[in-house]
């Protein structure tokens, strides 16, 4: 038998994705929107049968419409464009100092012992606390706003790092001294990938904390941002505003969580973990 016959009779194993799976793929993004789209869609059915006025809590028709008219008005984008430059500078400053404070606590004991106590009494103390003298520090401008942020940013970067750093395997530290790494070269193949993990995590902690301290923040005499809109929503009594800010307020912030996860998605591809097993499968 020849070369070309048995090339003929070779079957064709060619693998082809599903067009189940695809859609599968497709659709999995999706399924973290079904709750909320299903509350809102029964409460808009019980305000429409008559079962509640809908007076405090809007259906969402009412609160698509007042966010439809702050578009409209150029309103929503100015607010939403304050709060997000706010949300980023206070989340930037309060990454690097995390990041170099939870590292240096993380691989120096002496370090540890001087920082940790101080940064974990300062983490007992409650965000709307900073407001006052911040605003005598800083004024009531954006320097004070942002350091609320970055404030309220810092501590879970601070200990995700030291945590992380702390909790890597002794004996793939000793591995790389066996290889005779140098001090560089120890932190960036072998503690590097090992904190990445719970370093992201860190990450999206602080972002989420970096959302919920601009509200405090924007209280503190602002004219403009998301947070301006609750307090104006409160003032007038208009809930189908406040909760027009609260619905942007979780779209943007579920929006930058996405761009972390995708963003350090590549730093991570070397897992082989349960969750992205399942993700993929």
């Amino acid at each position: 038998m020849t070369l070309d016959t048995l090339s003929a009779s070779k079957p064709d194993i060619t693998l082809h994705s599903a067009p189940a799976g695809r859609v599968r793929n497709y659709a999995r993004p999706l399924l973290g929107a079904l709750v909320p789209l299903g509350a809102a869609l029964g409460w808009e059915i019980i305000v429409r049968l008559g079962l509640s006025s809908g007076r405090l809590v809007p259906p969402p028709s009412r609160v698509f419409t007042e966010l439809f008219d702050l578009a409209r008005s150029g309103e929503l984008t100015l607010h939403v464009t304050a709060t997000l430059k706010r949300v980023m500078a206070g989340f930037g400053f309060g990454v690097i100092a995390g990041t170099i404070l939870g590292a240096i606590s993380g691989y120096w004991a002496l370090a540890r012992r001087l920082l940790d106590p101080t940064v974990q009494a300062l983490r007992a103390i409650p965000s709307l606390a900073w407001v006052p003298l911040f605003i005598l520090w800083l004024g009531i401008f954006e320097t004070s706003k942002i350091a609320l942020i970055a404030v309220g940013v810092f501590f879970p970067v601070y200990l995700g790092v030291m945590g992380a750093t702390l909790s890597v395997d002794r004996k793939i530290v000793e591995v790389g001294r066996t290889f005779r790494l140098s001090g560089p070269a120890m932190i960036r193949r072998i503690l590097l990938p090992a904190v990445l993990p719970e370093y992201v995590v860190a990450l999206r902690v602080g972002l989420g904390l970096g959302w919920m301290f601009v509200v405090a923040a924007e209280l503190m005499g602002a004219s403009e941002g998301l947070g301006f809109l609750l307090l104006d929503g409160q003032q007038l009594g208009k809930p189908a505003q406040i909760l027009a800010a609260i619905v942007v307020f979780a779209i943007i912030g579920k929006i930058t969580d996405w761009l972390i996860v995708i963003a350090m998605a590549p730093l991570l591809r070397w897992q082989d973990a349960f969750g992205r097993h399942d993700e993929t499968a």
